[in-house]
């Protein structure tokens, strides 16, 4: 035993750590082109999306904005959601217990857009109260729920809105958010994050006919659906990932909509990016947890190579944690053992990081027709496999014991979020 420990195991752990990347980012290449090539070709940006819709199908959609302190944005988000192109839509803004002057805002801008309804919160309740506020008291078969900080694309509504009226099996539809706190490298290597790792992978899941969560900043979703489902649950960290799962494991289907474009803002601090991936990574583990035994069942057997990826995902963060400890503990070693050399990444390292700025340059590549001078980030995303997997990593591995300890029925209220040094 004590052999396998010292001589064995370290291969081992050390191939699945470098090699388990490695191939997925092969796997994230070939679908993001499989399905630029299918469903992504020779789009017309001129073509108007009301067209795609039946002649005269301007169901009333519901627009729904959770807020909270969101001061300094609220105006020009309200704005840029009155300016849509989509001629049947009303807007319902949440404010959630706000401690600036959100509220006052908001019923400002209510004496002035008919189509805009102000709740008040007393109390901090979450997003997830907000979406489930809005979806009952809204009159639209679709609901439409966007950040409070989130500036959607005139022609947003109309292009998620589409494919649900062609397939009534669609029970929700997610965009395609684009960051524009673009003022320090952080900020810059999101840019191409979101391309390579949330655009490439949604992409590729759609091929298979699954997605792992909607984008919840902006997802369009069947009132029908959300009901049979249960609603928003509010005692999780991320509603988006438990709403998909949820509708998913009831036979609903979840599409990817490129062209459904938000501009968004992101963390351009470490400390806001680090609660951030917490947050997102506490949440995907309470989902996992929660529905393993759902998910395992035949009928869900679509679910199983999204699930499978996520859960390999977090027993990477683990693997990749336990070798960088060998890595620092190598001088006290045995000369003998192949920790000597196992935790000490050689060309493999090498071979990883080349096939991580070909998943970015693949990435931005298709992206390019949607987010214009997106090549010109490019540079900044050298940085991106020292800088967001070391943090990911380490928040899978906080993440795990803080979402299987956290009480279940616990509500998930908000949190002032850091959104970059500039809104620019």
């Amino acid at each position: 035993m004590a052999d396998f420990v010292a001589n064995v195991l370290p291969g081992w752990l050390f191939g699945f750590v470098f090699y388990y990347p490695f191939f997925m980012a092969y796997v994230w290449i070939s679908g993001g082109l499989a399905h630029s090539w299918v469903f992504e070709h020779g789009i017309d940006f001129h073509e108007n999306p009301l067209s795609e819709l039946p002649p005269g199908a301007y169901p009333l959609v519901t627009v729904a904005v959770p807020c909270f302190n969101e001061e300094p944005h609220v105006e020009q988000v309200v704005a840029q959601l009155m300016a849509s192109h989509y001629p049947n839509f009303e807007l319902i803004a949440i404010n959630d217990g706000s401690s600036d002057r959100t509220g006052e805002i908001l019923d400002a801008l209510a004496l002035q857009h008919p189509r805009l309804r102000v709740i008040h919160n007393v109390a901090n309740q979450g997003k997830a109260v907000s979406l489930n506020t809005a979806c009952q008291l809204g009159g639209g078969e679709y609901i439409l729920g966007v950040d409070g900080d989130a500036l959607v694309d005139p022609h947003a509504i109309a292009w998620m809105l589409a494919p649900m009226l062609r397939d009534e099996r669609i029970g929700a539809v997610t965009g395609n958010p684009r960051i524009r706190t673009r003022t320090t490298v952080l900020g810059r290597m999101q840019v191409g994050e979101f391309s390579s790792i949330i655009g490439l992978i949604k992409r590729s899941q759609q091929l298979i006919g699954a997605l792992f969560t909607v984008s919840g900043v902006l997802a369009m979703f069947r009132r029908k659906a959300v009901m049979e489902a249960g609603f928003w649950s509010h005692d999780v960290m991320t509603e988006d990932i438990d709403m998909s799962w949820r509708l998913q494991m009831r036979g609903w289907r979840l599409r990817f909509e490129p062209r459904a474009l938000c501009w968004i803002l992101m963390p351009e601090t470490l400390r806001g990016l680090w609660r951030q991936r917490l947050r997102w990574a506490v949440g995907g583990i309470q989902t996992m947890t929660r529905y393993t035994p759902q998910t395992l069942r035949l009928r869900n057997l679509r679910l199983w190579p999204v699930y499978l990826e996520y859960m390999t995902s977090v027993l990477w963060a683990y693997a990749m944690a336990f070798v960088l400890l060998m890595g620092l503990l190598r001088p006290w070693l045995p000369e003998y053992s192949a920790w000597q050399t196992s935790a000490v990444p050689q060309w493999q390292g090498m071979l990883l990081a080349l096939s991580c700025l070909l998943q970015m340059l693949t990435s931005l590549w298709i992206d390019r027709r949607y987010d214009r001078d997106l090549l010109r980030y490019y540079v900044g995303t050298i940085w991106y496999p020292i800088a967001f997997w070391a943090i990911t990593m380490v928040a899978t591995v906080v993440a795990l014991p803080k979402a299987l300890l956290r009480r279940r029925g616990k509500r998930a209220v908000w949190t002032s979020p850091d959104r970059g040094v500039t809104d620019a």
